[in-house]
């Protein structure tokens, strides 16, 4: 191999591991990815930051849309697919998981929509009831497919039947965008206003 072709080939080696390191953002120890392809739609890192409960870091969230939001109406309005990726740093049962989503939930959730949002959350009570536990590493997601509705994702394997109405999948984002939500720094950083 010639000096030439040697330089070529160990300078594309540089560009590409370069490329993949800016390919990632680091919360906490967690690598997210800077985009995510959802039901064939790039979606961008639109913010991540970590979950805290008292001084103890509970989980990693990012949220992935087709164009930048920086307010929660922006985020709701989003017409393609959407994805919130939840990678836990810490232990815990499912059940609490689940309990603490079903709070955020209805603390959020507009008064007036809640009989119709029931049935989704059930089914998503029943996908963390089967977790039992998450460990530190281990991811979920969140995602909106127009057509198909919000699917649910455990370690990368869809859970249960979609839940249908966008109503459904808004009232979830406001869990961490709402007006009372989980974490009120984890809520900037979403939109992309800190980290």
């Amino acid at each position: 191999m010639t000096f030439t072709k040697r330089f070529l080939s160990g300078l594309a080696g540089l560009l590409l591991s370069a490329s993949l390191m800016a390919a990632t953002v680091d919360v906490s120890g967690i690598k997210l990815p800077d985009s995510v392809e959802v039901a064939g739609s790039k979606l961008q890192l639109n913010g991540a930051g970590v979950r805290y409960k008292a001084v103890f870091k509970v989980y990693a969230a990012a949220l992935y849309l087709d164009k930048k939001a920086a307010t929660p109406e922006e985020a709701y309005a989003a017409s393609g697919p959407r994805r919130i990726s939840i990678t836990m740093l810490r232990e815990i049962d499912s059940n609490e998981l689940g309990k603490s989503f079903t709070k955020a939930f209805e603390e959020n959730a507009p008064k007036a929509e809640m009989s119709k949002l029931i049935p989704g959350l059930l089914k998503m009570g029943n996908v963390f009831a089967e977790q039992k536990k998450m460990t530190a590493g281990e991811a979920f997601s969140l995602d909106w497919v127009p057509g198909t509705g919000t699917v649910i994702l455990v370690k990368g394997k869809p859970q249960g039947e979609p839940i249908k109405e966008i109503e459904f999948y808004n009232a979830l984002m406001r869990i961490w965008l709402g007006s009372n939500p989980a974490d009120w720094k984890l809520k900037e950083a979403m939109l992309g206003k800190s980290s």
